[in-house]
């Protein structure tokens, strides 16, 4: 009776598995940027143009999700190359000396069916800060140009460059210590 009982266990265990279901971001379709203000009267906004994004979910409202996200760093993208490649160096962000900005989620909390926040680490620079963001689920479709299924989420928040030792030679006053995370991002799952 013990031999059922254990093989049930790992076979209910195994199905669960397999009803995971892996979504990544659409490249085409996602964008993962910020926004800084500039000597306090305008904002410059920026990218990461080489990023990828992982959600692992077996429930369809997303509320069991473990989401990843890896940046290339030196993909920075302000649409001023000399601005970008001050951002890659040792003044701000050390492209060199740390080539990727992850994120990985820790907890989901659901306020109703379309808002949300997600808690999770945020690691660039070598520091590593818990922080929270406010996540929308703009909802679900079938695409009609690749026929697959793909959600849409916009994700913000905001996170302190002071927290991260991120160009600590620049006052408040040239570059806001707040910057704004805005990622707006389409998924499909696996095939």
């Amino acid at each position: 009776m013990k031999k059922y009982i254990i093989l049930a266990v790992i076979m209910l265990s195994a199905l669960a598995a397999s009803a995971q279901t892996t979504w990544t971001n659409d490249p085409q379709h996602s964008r993962l940027g910020f926004v800084v203000k500039h000597l306090m009267i305008s904002e410059i906004d920026g990218r990461f143009s080489d990023f990828s994004a992982t959600v692992i979910t077996s429930k369809s409202d997303y509320s069991d999700a473990k989401i990843t996200l890896e940046a290339k760093v030196a993909s920075i993208n302000t649409d001023v190359t000399p601005r970008d490649n001050h951002l890659k160096s040792a003044d701000f962000f050390d492209a060199e000396k740390y080539p990727t900005l992850t994120f990985k989620s820790t907890k989901l909390v659901k306020l109703n069916a379309k808002k949300g926040y997600i808690y999770g680490n945020l690691t660039f620079h070598g520091i590593t800060k818990p922080i929270k963001l406010n996540a929308v689920f703009f909802g679900k479709i079938i695409n009609p140009m690749n026929k697959q299924t793909t959600a849409g989420f916009q994700v913000t928040g905001v996170v302190k460059r002071s927290d991260y030792n991120l160009g600590p030679k620049f006052p408040e006053a040239m570059i806001s210590n707040d910057v704004k995370i805005v990622a707006n991002i389409e998924f499909s799952p696996n095939k």
